[in-house]
């Protein structure tokens, strides 16, 4: 493809094919995604009759399947060949035109010397110019190739363009030198002189080698474009150290298999994800995260590939290898949404699709309109001419794309990811973000903040039964307590075990016997029907539901032992992230399970501008779908539980989601897991679309004003342009 008339032919031949539902072609990319029941056979063919060739991604490979594989193809398709080739071109007719300019413009327009052959054989000065004027073209023959290929096929490209515009140039001067053999043969010497003014070979090469010097700017700036995405390809790690049969083994990444154990040392990279099984070390993960500082690891906790081993020695067990790893999936999602198209980019393909038909249209128009207004036939050529080759459907073509592919290079640099170019546009437009509370404003794990031990009772006492009681469940409240009571600074050394005929009581609390005697645990309502609370206490809980805790009840044979408060703590950039979102105009709304008091003091302390309380998760859509009512909204979640939320909001952004970025629900994944990457996702795509916005109205500028120039429209005001 040579330009957005090509991409917009391609997607339209492909888009009629029985069973296609979509497809979105990459002028940037040389890729084409397509979604549907068609065989690639079927859509090979299509885009053959198209006039133009396609391969299905990944053959050419008895392993298409392999991870590495298909890494090393996608790697191939971005490596930058056109750049090369079309510099020698470049240099190539740079030498040819160098010379035929001496011999048209520096002899004819000022007086440089020629070989005695020349001087005054202007026939032969003519056969020279011809000659030197076929090498460029021969060399730049694809411009001809391609462009009356498209012609023939009803699809007239960039390359049509440059190929009427050059051949028009030559096919008159080829005219004007054989009638100048013509006048030659009469004796005629002043036709003669005023055929050598009617020569314009030089501006059908000049045309073409200036095409192929913006041409090469073109594929260099497009090599560029994809570096982000190169960087990230180059970071999958070649060889991995593996134990096999007790015995260490250098193998190459994609052979290592889920269960392996893995050794790190030092330097090297991280082949596959695992989880440490022994040593401690620090981790590079700005790789993956855009974090510069490493990340402590000890055993039990993950590694990801692509990340570096910093200081000390790992052993590791492999859990997610080839594809499967965040690496992959980080690539696979970044190259995913350079081969969609933006909305914005339909308005460009639309007018890519007529463009050239009308720039051909224009430029006989402008041939017919001067030759009826009594202009000769070399002046109509060359204002014809000027149509042809001052228009640049390119830029209409590369406008989105461009701007697309450095944006998602920007947020994958930066931990942030756009599944597909739309989202890319669409974040920016949000008008309300909804925030889920917990993991998202808050940590996710709540910590015990105030310990009340009852009259006559000590605090060790309370939380050491407190202790018994929480220590089987699984209840987050309940591993706050165990986690406190861990800690000898805060609670000593204590034994809590003991505890018999524990029973769960939804919705409810605890019960069980520690030491003989019956305990309880859990709300005010349920330690009520088991003892009586003191005023001061019932006091105390609700000061502290104000400030956002939740107070948790204890109780032993009737007596009341006293209360623990726990807390989900808000995380420490979370007001700083909804200030900025409400600074961009953003309405936040925070979604909360929490009862009302406790959710309007936690809404208080973030800053949100509205709280909506005791919310069930399944609730959480229903309020997404009245928010938007008043606007896009984008919902901000977990991407677990608030899947349908994420699903049904305008951009569905999963935060904290670690090490699993491949969740199907939301829009655009936040990979380090803040809050304030919201914001920043809203800014970069808010400057994406607005470079896309400037792009695309340069482009428009730029032909608009040049095209009617090209034409002569201006020549009453001393305004004029020739072909070169």
């Amino acid at each position: 493809m040579s330009c957005a008339a090509c991409s917009a032919r391609v997607e339209k031949a492909v888009s009629k094919v029985d069973g296609v539902t979509s497809c979105s072609v990459s002028l940037l990319t040389n890729s084409m995604g397509v979604e549907g029941s068609a065989t690639e056979a079927q859509i090979v063919e299509a885009v053959e009759q198209a006039g133009y060739g396609a391969s299905p991604k990944g053959t050419g490979t008895e392993t298409a399947n392999n991870s590495l594989e298909q890494l090393k193809a996608a790697q191939d398709a971005l490596v930058d060949r056109e750049t090369p080739k079309l510099r020698n071109r470049l240099i190539a007719s740079l030498i040819f035109l160098v010379v035929l300019m001496y011999f048209s413009m520096g002899h004819m327009m000022w007086g440089w010397p020629l070989p005695e052959f020349f001087d005054g054989n202007h026939v032969a000065i003519g056969l020279l110019q011809l000659l030197l004027t076929v090498a460029v073209m021969v060399i730049n023959q694809k411009f001809f190739i391609s462009g009356f290929k498209g012609l023939i096929h009803g699809a007239p490209n960039m390359d049509t363009l440059v190929a009427l515009g050059s051949a028009a140039s030559f096919g008159y001067s080829v005219y004007a030198l054989f009638a100048m053999t013509a006048a030659q043969v009469k004796g005629d010497m002043d036709a003669v002189m005023s055929y050598m003014h009617e020569f314009y070979f030089e501006s059908a090469a000049m045309i073409l080698t200036l095409i192929t010097l913006g041409k090469t700017l073109e594929a260099y700036s497009k090599g560029k474009t994809t570096d982000a995405l190169k960087s990230l390809m180059n970071l999958a790690p070649k060889m991995a150290t593996v134990v096999r049969n007790g015995q260490e083994q250098i193998i190459s990444a994609e052979q290592v298999k889920k269960g392996d154990i893995f050794l790190v040392k030092p330097g090297e990279s991280i082949p596959v994800d695992g989880i440490v099984l022994e040593g401690n070390s620090a981790i590079d993960e700005a790789a993956l995260t855009g974090e510069s500082i490493p990340v402590d690891k000890a055993e039990g906790d993950n590694v990801s590939a692509g990340t570096i081993n910093q200081s000390g020695f790992l052993k590791c067990e492999a859990t997610r290898v080839g594809e499967d790893t965040t690496l992959s999936q980080i690539i696979s999602l970044v190259s995913d949404a350079a081969a969609t198209k933006a909305p914005v980019a339909k308005l460009a393909d639309r007018i890519s699709s007529v463009f050239v038909p009308s720039v051909i249209v224009l430029s006989v128009i402008t041939i017919a309109l001067w030759l009826l207004l009594g202009k000769d036939i070399g002046f109509a050529l060359a204002h014809g001419i000027c149509v042809l080759v001052v228009s640049c459907p390119c830029a209409l073509g590369l406008a989105t794309p461009v701007a697309i592919m450095v944006g998602n290079g920007l947020g994958a640099k930066n931990g942030i990811l756009f599944k597909t170019a739309e989202a890319l546009q669409e974040t920016g437009n949000i008008q309300i973000a909804a925030l889920d509370k917990t993991g998202t404003i808050t940590s996710g794990f709540p910590a015990v903040t105030d310990v009340l031990p009852a009259d006559g009772i000590t605090e060790s006492e309370l939380l050491q039964k407190a202790a018994a009681l929480e220590f089987h469940s699984e209840h987050p409240l309940a591993k706050a307590v165990i986690t406190y009571v861990s800690d000898p600074e805060k609670a000593g050394n204590m034994d809590f075990s003991g505890l018999s005929d524990l029973q769960v009581l939804p919705g409810n609390g605890l019960t069980g016997v520690f030491h003989g005697k019956q305990i309880s645990g859990g709300k005010e309502e349920f330690i009520l029907t088991k003892a009586s609370i003191h005023a001061n206490m019932r006091k105390a809980a609700d000061r502290l539901s104000e400030s956002g805790k939740t107070a948790m009840y204890f109780e032993e044979d009737g007596r009341l032992l006293g209360m623990i408060a726990v807390a989900d703590p808000i995380r420490e950039d979370s007001a700083r992230a909804i200030q900025e979102l409400r600074n961009m105009g953003i309405h936040v709304v925070m979604l909360t399970g929490d009862n009302r008091r406790t959710a309007d003091a936690i809404g208080k302390q973030a800053g949100v501008d509205e709280v909506a309380a005791q919310v069930l998760p399944e609730e959480k859509e229903k309020i997404i779908q009245m928010l938007q009512k008043s606007g896009k909204v984008a919902m901000v979640g977990d991407g677990i539980n608030d899947a349908p939320a994420l699903t049904r909001a305008n951009i569905g952004i999963a935060i904290g989601a670690g090490t699993d970025v491949a969740i199907d629900a939301a829009d655009v994944v936040l990979m380090k897991s803040r809050l304030t990457d919201v914001s920043a996702a809203v800014r970069l795509s808010r400057a994406s679309y607005r470079n896309i916005v400037e792009n695309l109205f340069w482009a428009l500028f730029y032909n608009v004003l040049l095209i009617p120039l090209a034409a002569g429209l201006y020549a009453h005001w001393g305004l004029n342009m020739n072909p070169m």
